[in-house]
């Protein structure tokens, strides 16, 4: 498994760093690789195929190219977190994240939306570019009723509809290490070379899933993101209540600095609810908390253990 896990994680690396150069380039430097190594034909025309124009910075990034980024850093966080192997937990999370994504600004993505169970106890949820979110078992846990749990998949939908994934990396040291790489690199550069330059953006990469683990998104990325929940929510027929009782349940441990995503990282969650009410209030139509749901939330959450 330790295997698989290296190998996905490998070819995540090459696809990000493949993605910023040439077509050119890049056909050429593929043809370098062994078809019989570590990474397959398919995955080679895969490669190339993101790698259709040079990228001197990251304006511009289309669906197609946001998409293997999202899936470089989400195969490093999953090199740092089990995942929590539940069908039946997994699919309800799916279905109500999807549910709540089809309300969102950007409801259809090149690949859609994925929602995966973490092995945590941490209270905290990862949205990486691309449609990619995580939850961990200890926000589950933390979830009193549905409304509760729409409203923070709300909130990762919010990150990835407005992409802050991108923003934030566009803010990272990736750039200027691209800056030393010239449009001939992989023209000059065989295997090992290619293996090397991997290793060195397996740093980078790691610092943008470090990011999203342990500091989040910017504070304004994180009010942004509470106010594009209350109103995905909202649209998808869930009381937006459920952000402020879940906010609620963080106002006396944001002052921990043991604590990690939501708890430690995010905006103070007296702010946050100040924010979150006022959003509320400008809503022309609130929907109330359904007896259903919260029956449907509670039987699923005996599948937890």
């Amino acid at each position: 498994m330790r295997g698989k896990e290296h190998s996905l994680k490998s070819l995540m690396l090459i696809a990000f760093l493949f993605l910023l150069l040439s077509c050119t380039a890049v056909e050429k430097g593929i043809e370098s690789l062994p078809v019989g190594g570590k990474i397959s034909e398919k995955d080679k025309q895969a490669i190339v195929k993101t790698s259709k124009a040079l990228r001197k910075s990251f304006e511009d990034i289309n669906e197609e190219e946001e998409y293997y980024i999202g899936r470089s850093v989400a195969a490093l966080i999953l090199s740092r977190y089990p995942v929590y192997e539940n069908k039946i937990l997994t699919d309800y999370i799916n279905k109500l994240g999807n549910a709540v994504a089809i309300f969102s600004d950007r409801p259809e993505i090149y690949a859609g939306y994925h929602f995966l169970i973490l092995e945590s106890d941490e209270v905290n949820a990862l949205a990486a570019p691309g449609g990619f979110i995580f939850i961990t078992k200890g926000l589950l846990k933390r979830c009193k009723d549905e409304e509760m749990l729409a409203s923070i998949l709300a909130h990762e939908v919010g990150h990835v509809s407005a992409k802050h994934g991108l923003q934030s990396i566009k803010k990272s040291r990736l750039l200027d290490a691209f800056s030393i790489i010239g449009e001939e690199a992989l023209e000059r550069y065989g295997p090992e070379k290619l293996a090397e330059l991997t290793n060195i953006f397996e740093d980078v990469l790691a610092d943008i899933a470090e990011n999203l683990i342990e500091r989040g998104y910017d504070r304004k990325y994180e009010h942004e993101a509470d106010r594009l929940s209350v109103k995905i929510a909202s649209r998808t027929g869930y009381s937006p209540q459920g952000l402020l009782d879940f906010l609620s349940t963080m106002v006396d441990e944001t002052s921990n600095t043991e604590l990690k995503g939501w708890f430690k990282t995010h905006p103070s969650a007296l702010k946050r609810i100040e924010e979150v009410k006022k959003e509320i209030s400008s809503l022309r139509k609130i929907p109330e908390k359904d007896a259903v749901r919260t029956a449907r939330f509670e039987e699923m959450m005996k599948k937890l253990s």
